[in-house]
């Protein structure tokens, strides 16, 4: 069977799971492109595969054969993939680890994306997203991630009391201060700890950074303020997984 229809239900619930409201109430999300669909194929998250009527593509799962009108109409890309796919939200995971990252209302996709890559290329163990950050399945976030968000335990808590959980297990709060902090270069190799990265503009919360055991700040050039949030999560992992 080919879909063909722009009228057909189904086709119709798929293009909701664009919408943050229907993906909450399905617990379903989409992806594009064969490299996405594979690493998900892989973590047993896929439900279903779909795919353009011609392409030769095979996984041993429920497949959708549909038009290129029907792949234009569900994708948000101006240049659609012919391979998409339904995945079923990823379960959170409630033991956190022992490197941890708290982001305090991320709101771009890309950063999002960035620092989910950099921290499964840095060995942390969770990230937590605060309630009013981006939303994990948003399209331009899993994009952004190339498969990278299926390799790591995403939660989404309130800080605060993530911070109050995880002082009980005795791992460092780490904040970000250019003032009073404590240069990235100089700081003891740590096997537990909890970095804060704030929001694009606005930064950390002043009640949350108050609850840092310690801060840190990167040296760079005084022609340069400030970082991009996600390149500056990037360093501090770095240099924190030496």
């Amino acid at each position: 069977m080919i879909y063909t229809s722009l009228e057909n239900e189904k086709i119709k619930d798929i293009k909701k799971l664009n919408i943050k409201k229907y993906r909450d109430q399905s617990n379903l999300f989409i992806i594009e492109g064969e490299h996405l669909v594979i690493e998900a194929f892989k973590k047993g998250i896929l439900k279903t595969l779909i795919i353009e009527e011609n392409v030769d593509f095979v996984l041993d799962i429920d497949t959708m054969k549909v038009t290129r009108e029907i792949i234009k109409y569900i994708t948000e890309l101006e240049t659609p993939q012919n391979i998409m796919g339904i995945c079923k939200k990823q379960e959170e995971n409630n033991d956190l680890g022992n490197k941890i990252i708290l982001l305090d209302d991320i709101q771009d996709p890309g950063n999002l994306g960035t620092i989910i890559r950099s921290a499964v290329a840095f060995n942390i163990d969770t990230i937590v997203l605060s309630n009013l950050s981006v939303d994990l399945y948003n399209p331009k976030v899993v994009r952004s991630t190339q498969g990278m968000m299926f390799n790591i335990n995403i939660v989404k808590r309130d800080i605060i009391e993530t911070i109050e959980y995880i002082k009980e297990k005795n791992i460092k709060i780490l904040g970000t201060k250019v003032t009073d902090g404590k240069s990235l270069k100089r700081l003891d190799k740590l096997d537990n700890f909890a970095i804060i990265m704030g929001n694009e503009g606005n930064g950390v919360k002043k009640e949350i950074l108050d609850l840092c055991d310690e801060y840190l700040y990167i040296d760079m050039n005084s022609k340069c303020e400030s970082l991009n949030v996600a390149v500056a999560t990037s360093i501090i992992l770095y240099e924190l997984d030496k």
